[in-house]
């Protein structure tokens, strides 16, 4: 008896599952009448009749049903063949989960010291707003921010970041700054998060902070990601109340300057949240603590 190809063998298993040829069509992506044709190709090959047609639907015959009992189980095994090796490559290497924000100018960032200090080690950073549930292979350490870090089973804190007025130098141009309060007449770039995380500083506290003013007609521009409003501002589209944690690079590249560093504190901190099984893993451990290292220098950093 000759080996059954293993596309007759799919399309005979979706099938005797999905009832009709158009629905199993649907399913592996073809026609029908390629699907019917699998099938033919598989009774000519077995030497006997595994559908019986009726209508638009099918009916398995005896000889079908045996046979389909064992194709569904060989599949079965293949998927959970091809599962084990999923599950032992994510093993191999660290899966990391940020907040866009965070991933693009912060960890994202840092990253590069953590690749210096072990060159070997594989590490995947993903930038994601929804929490990621933790354990179940999507990943195995997650920054994320505020109480959203209380879905995770083990977390504990980063930092608290603060921010701080921040622009292009090209926006100032030659125009005079000589109080805080003169930052308030330039257009001024907003960050609103999602409605579950705290709000992060305004303008109209940091007005008050320095005894100013605002002008509606400089507040009208509104950015739901950090990152997006201090690429913006570096671009010379305004001022923004950046994070000191996501400007670190821009100040030293005198791309943006902080002409007075009045700093307000974001309501809530960074946290690191992971899996359990995460810190069996290959540098799992001395991952989890350097994350927690870089996060105590930037406490310092961030803070007045």
């Amino acid at each position: 008896m000759q080996t059954p190809p293993l596309n007759a063998l799919q399309a005979f298993e979706a099938v005797g599952r999905c009832g009709t040829m158009s629905a199993a069509a649907k399913e592996l992506g073809v026609t029908p009448s390629a699907v019917s044709q699998q099938v033919r190709r598989l009774e000519d090959c077995l030497g006997v009749t595994l559908l019986e047609r009726l209508g638009r639907r099918v009916e398995l015959t005896s000889w079908g049903t045996l046979l389909h009992k064992e194709v569904t189980k060989g599949f079965a095994q293949l998927a959970h063949s091809i599962m084990v090796l999923e599950r032992a490559r994510s093993e191999t290497g660290i899966v990391l989960t940020a907040l866009s924000s965070v991933v693009n100018k912060w960890i994202g960032r840092k990253i590069f010291e953590w690749q210096a200090l072990h060159p070997e080690a594989d590490v995947r950073i993903i930038g994601k707003e929804a929490e990621p549930k933790l354990g179940d292979g999507e990943s195995d350490f997650r920054i994320t921010y505020g109480k959203r870090a209380e879905t995770h089973t083990y977390f504990t804190p980063l930092y608290t970041d603060w921010v701080v007025p921040a622009c292009s130098p090209r926006l100032l141009g030659t125009r005079e700054v000589s109080c805080p309060a003169d930052m308030l007449k330039f257009p001024l770039l907003n960050i609103e998060w999602e409605s579950h995380y705290s709000r992060p500083p305004q303008w109209h506290e940091w007005a008050e902070r320095v005894g100013g003013s605002l002008n509606d007609k400089m507040t009208s521009l509104y950015f739901a990601l950090s990152s997006n409003a201090i690429d913006a501002a570096v671009s010379g589209h305004g001022v923004v109340l950046a994070q000191i944690s996501m400007i670190e690079d821009e100040l030293q590249a005198g791309t943006l300057v902080v002409p007075f560093d009045i700093r307000l504190p974001l309501s809530e901190s960074y946290y690191l949240a992971w899996d359990r099984a995460a810190l069996e893993k290959p540098y799992g451990r001395e991952f989890h603590a350097w994350i927690l290292a870089i996060a105590k220098k930037q406490a310092l950093a961030s803070a007045p």
